[in-house]
């Protein structure tokens, strides 16, 4: 299918590295610049200590079982975020006032829908373009919105957050949306690269809405993360499944079990894989291999926890100015709101 730049975000100098994939939704085209995912989890499995990156769950298993994790009673962040943007959808988008949202890891989009419904009833027009690494997330939130606001566009990004918004076009006022305190799976580092890399991408009239957990109770933290039915374990231990199918490797999870735990020194829930037997771990492909012993871990997510002042303070020196600042009754999540600096 040919790609259709007038109905797309994507700047024109950066549409010949997309390809319509299914309708309305465009993957990076063969050739383009790219992560090679299997060489990023090489990267970091070699590490000392090991761990991965967090985008590397999202296959399609691991993205059906992060929607239980968000409807599970001890996930907090998922209803909390979803409350505060039922009650202040109003209040941003007239805040915000732009012709496209661009949401970096929307996934199926559901708490979205009420910035949807007040970009079409107050502006009656718009273009939604979710980005996000698993391809079921985007069409069903294709679905989704194309069969309720037919009066929006709909242009889903399957790529990686940085190569979608580092396509989208600068001339058009575009609210960044990045939520479900996503931000707390980036270490220090990630973090500084991401929030750089995305004011060089935002343009003069363009704006950020920011999802983002509190430090809190450890008696609150824990549960949220180690759920009793064991999903959390199963969402965690899921990735070494599509590791073995992205490097061929022979990750066994029957020979491994989950632990999580909150770091209050670094303020950040740590999920691990430990092994519970030694593994020869071995990538034929890339020619590698290591001994897993028993007890090791690897590093699978972390979620960071934030002071919102501290972090509205951080984010002026990225060229982010705060606009507005949501909590809930018990001050357990923000959302904030941020314009790009002139």
């Amino acid at each position: 299918m040919s790609f259709n730049p007038a109905f797309s975000l994507i700047a024109p100098e950066n549409q010949h590295h997309w390809r319509q994939v299914q309708p309305f939704v465009w993957s990076l085209a063969d050739g383009a610049p790219r992560e090679d995912p299997a060489r990023s989890v090489m990267r970091t499995l070699f590490d000392k200590p090991r761990w991965l990156e967090a985008y590397h769950l999202y296959d399609e298993q691991g993205s059906a079982l992060f929607e239980r994790i968000s409807e599970l009673p001890e996930y907090y962040l998922t209803r909390t975020e979803n409350s505060l943007l039922e009650r202040y959808a109003n209040r941003i988008i007239t805040s915000a006032p732009v012709q496209a949202m661009v949401e970096l890891g929307a996934g199926y989009a559901k708490k979205t829908i009420h910035l949807l419904k007040e970009q079409a009833r107050q502006r009656g027009t718009g273009i939604f373009a979710p980005v996000d690494v698993s391809l079921p997330g985007l069409l069903g939130a294709r679905d989704f919105t194309t069969a309720n606001f037919p009066e929006l566009r709909f242009n889903g990004l399957h790529a990686l957050y940085e190569d979608g918004f580092s396509s989208v076009a600068k001339d058009i006022p575009t609210l960044f949306i990045f939520l479900g305190s996503t931000i707390g799976n980036f270490t220090p580092p990630t973090f500084i690269r991401f929030f750089t890399q995305l004011a060089r991408a935002m343009g003069p009239n363009d704006y950020l809405l920011l999802g983002a957990d509190r430090i809190k109770d450890a008696g609150v933290l824990e549960p949220a993360y180690d759920d009793s039915l064991g999903i959390t374990a199963e969402f965690i231990l899921n990735v070494f499944h599509n590791i073995n199918r992205l490097t061929g490797g022979n990750f066994d999870t029957a020979k491994m079990r989950y632990h999580s735990w909150y770091n209050p020194d670094w303020a950040q829930i740590e999920m691990y894989a430990i092994a519970t037997a030694p593994q020869e771990i071995c990538f034929p492909s890339f020619g590698a291999s290591f001994h897993w012993p028993k007890e090791e871990r690897i590093l699978v997510e972390i979620s960071r926890k934030f002071e919102p002042a501290r972090l509205q303070q951080q984010l002026k020196f990225f060229g982010l100015s705060p606009l507005a600042h949501y909590t809930d009754a018990n001050d357990w999540f923000s959302l904030l709101l941020f314009k790009k600096s002139p």
